[in-house]
């Protein structure tokens, strides 16, 4: 048995509307379990659920885009002009993501919305940055073939999609106590890691931009940072605007996995090892792809589920924690099979 303390888990979220904290942990572990299963660690299931294993944390941080001192979501009247202009920006990227697939390479209808995305004079009038984000949004939403139309009915769910992200990087929206919104959402994440144990941490999406800036500023033993579906290396606005630059592995982070869909839409092309300076210790994002062939692959428990993921979170864990019954071989074992299986 370790005498090291119990280990925490930490996960953080992504995008979304508000949700039940509570809820939501027992969903992303009931999705770990079932990726436990698949990767032959039914025992540590238990131990996962009932928190035998280690303290797991929701970092949740959804509120604080409508906790009345920041500004609403959903509506392009709540973004100044610098905040719509990341959201155009992060629609520019995706779009050109997109015409990169094979499938999109005579789609004149996407060609035709990325010419308008970004218009080359400059917007006249009040309102007017607002308006032309509006049209285009409308107009993306109505492209075929784009592999997110499905979930993009409306312009408002276009902008539901980048709003939250452009908010967090304007770093803005002071609260009475001139904390930026998004020192605010950090400091969620840092509220839920006790720096005298180590602790696994979990990030998806938008959640895994602020994991990887929370973790550089925190001196906690973290032998694992698992990112998923992760849009840090963004080229045109998000990995410019990262905190610290250059931007590297948090000096707190033993190991990095990096998992990342071929059919996500949200990950760029461009990759985090290929960008990442390593910390101190020489650790830098280790990449792990899958080919899911899932028409929505973006979703945080659709990774969860993976024995991939699943299996070196449980596997950290369980190197750490004072459970009992956890063979020493599962503890320390330290391979991960990175290859989905063929129709997965």
């Amino acid at each position: 048995m370790s005498n090291m303390p119990k280990p925490q888990l930490v996960l953080v979220h992504g995008i979304g509307d508000p949700r039940d904290p509570d809820e939501a942990l027992t969903e992303w572990k009931r999705a770990l379990a079932s990726g436990a299963r698949a990767a032959g660690l039914a025992s540590e299931i238990s131990a996962l659920t009932m928190d035998w294993m280690a303290d797991c944390s929701y970092a949740y941080y959804g509120d604080l885009f409508t906790d009345g001192e920041s500004q609403g979501a959903g509506d392009l009247d709540s973004l100044d002009d610098e905040e719509t202009a990341i959201v155009l920006g992060l629609l520019a990227e995706f779009l050109d993501e997109e015409a990169t697939r094979p499938e999109n390479r005579d789609n004149r209808a996407l060609a035709r919305v990325r010419a308008q995305v970004l218009p080359g004079g400059q917007s006249q009038g009040a309102g007017a940055v607002g308006r032309h984000a509006w049209a285009v949004m409308t107009a993306v939403a109505a492209v075929p073939g784009v592999a997110q139309v499905a979930r993009w009915a409306t312009a408002r769910d276009v902008l539901r999609t980048w709003s939250q992200p452009a908010r967090y990087l304007r770093r803005g929206d002071r609260d009475s106590e001139g904390r930026t919104l998004d020192t605010r959402i950090r400091d969620r994440v840092l509220d839920c890691l006790d720096r005298e144990r180590p602790a696994v941490v979990v990030g998806h999406s938008l959640g895994s931009v602020v994991a990887f800036e929370a973790l550089a500023s925190y001196n906690g033993p973290v032998p694992l940072l698992v990112t998923i579906g992760s849009p840090i290396a963004t080229s045109g606005l998000v990995w410019p605007r990262l905190r610290p630059r250059p931007p590297a592995t948090p000096g707190c982070v033993d190991r990095w996995l990096d998992f990342w869909d071929n059919d996500d839409v949200v990950v760029p092309r461009r990759k985090l090892a290929d960008r990442v300076q390593p910390n101190e210790r020489g650790v830098t994002p280790t990449p792990q792809r899958f080919d899911s062939r899932m028409w929505w692959a973006h979703g945080a428990t659709t990774y969860l589920e993976r024995s991939e993921v699943a299996g070196p979170v449980l596997k950290t864990l369980s190197a750490a924690s004072t459970v009992p019954n956890v063979s020493a071989e599962t503890a320390t074992s330290d391979s991960v099979e990175a290859t989905a299986p063929a129709g997965s």
